[in-house]
């Protein structure tokens, strides 16, 4: 099954959080790019921790990817290198394999549904990350994935001629597609706008508003209209690097966080539609899949479960998943 990107585009920038001397640094890494809607969130939470602590905190952003991809900064963050990070839930996967559980192909079909489950599995997804030796300070996301592509693809079987863009690093998923035919090449996120100028990759999938910030549309401008995955993110510290804090300032840097986060889904969810717009003015094609393909999409998510489930992502985990959206369903009268 193909995995989520976020991006990619060099740049680092620097908030300064006090006119005199911080006592203390935080380096805090993120694929976004500048001006990005999520990197603009980062930045709203970098300048309410300067309130926070009366300018004794300092946060530098290193934007872009620049910090190298999620895995790069993952490992800088296990040896202090790096104390804070805007994940993907590729990322966070890398973490915690059973965050994968909330982007599960085809699992929901609206915000509502993932809301539902998210606030309920959320305190689980935390405590496992937190024995894993990282703190999550928020959840984020940045739209639904779709696919896109350097000619039409309506159906599954028309991705199958195209080399597909997955994460480096994730063996599960790259033989998981292979079995199923798909022709999948393993790429650090960093590398993906250059896959595509060499023709390395022709098909990615990633979320409207990714696609339109990073610029990727422009080399792959077909875009199939299903809604594979939600895209979640968090952000999160070491836990070494949460310790070092004081204590009676973290209450107030985990409510800033959080309110941020809650601000700028309000605002990211609806940029989605309006990221389509944008792209289609510049050339992107849209392409509606009618209901039978819609099922055959349904069908390669559920083969790929079988491949994925109990290896990439714990069984246990999606399951859980799966009887809360159920659970949701039902109260909402569902069929």
């Amino acid at each position: 099954m193909p995995r989520i990107p976020i991006g990619l585009v060099a740049g680092a920038i620097a908030v300064s959080v006090a006119t005199s001397a911080p006592s203390q640094t935080l380096k805090l890494a993120t694929l976004a790019p500048e001006g990005s809607p999520w990197h603009e969130i980062i930045v709203d939470i970098a300048e309410g921790w300067k309130a926070d602590s009366g300018g004794k905190l300092s946060v530098r952003i290193y934007a872009g990817g620049v910090a190298g991809d999620e895995g790069d900064v993952i490992r800088k963050m296990r040896v202090g290198q790096i104390q804070v990070a805007a994940l993907s839930g590729q990322g966070l996967s890398e973490i915690t394999p059973d965050i994968q559980a909330l982007q599960m192909p085809m699992m929901f079909e609206s915000y509502e549904e993932l809301d539902y489950v998210r606030d309920r599995i959320a305190p689980k997804l935390e405590a496992l990350t937190e024995k894993n030796g990282f703190k999550i300070l928020n959840w984020a996301d940045a739209g639904w994935v779709r696919f896109f592509t350097q000619t039409p693809a309506i159906r599954p079987a028309d991705l199958k001629p195209m080399k597909i863009f997955t994460w480096e690093g994730d063996p599960t998923y790259l033989e998981a597609m292979k079995s199923m035919g798909y022709q999948p090449v393993a790429l650090a996120a960093t590398d993906m706008y250059t896959g595509l100028q060499s023709g390395l990759i022709n098909a990615f999938p990633t979320t409207p508003i990714a696609a339109l910030s990073y610029q990727w549309f422009g080399l792959a401008n077909h875009m199939t209209d299903v809604k594979w995955a939600p895209l979640v993110g968090a952000l999160v510290i070491s836990n070494s690097a949460w310790r070092s804090l004081p204590d009676s300032l973290k209450p107030a840097l985990l409510r800033t966080a959080q309110e941020a986060a809650l601000k700028g889904r309000g605002k990211v969810r609806p940029l989605e539609d309006e990221a389509i717009a944008a792209m289609k003015a510049h050339g992107l094609i849209v392409h509606p899949v009618p209901p039978d393909a819609l099922a055959e999409w349904e069908a390669t998510a559920r083969a790929g479960y079988k491949m994925i489930v109990g290896k990439a992502v714990p069984a246990p985990i999606v399951a859980e998943v799966q009887h809360l959206r159920d659970e949701y369903r039902a109260k909402k009268g569902h069929k």
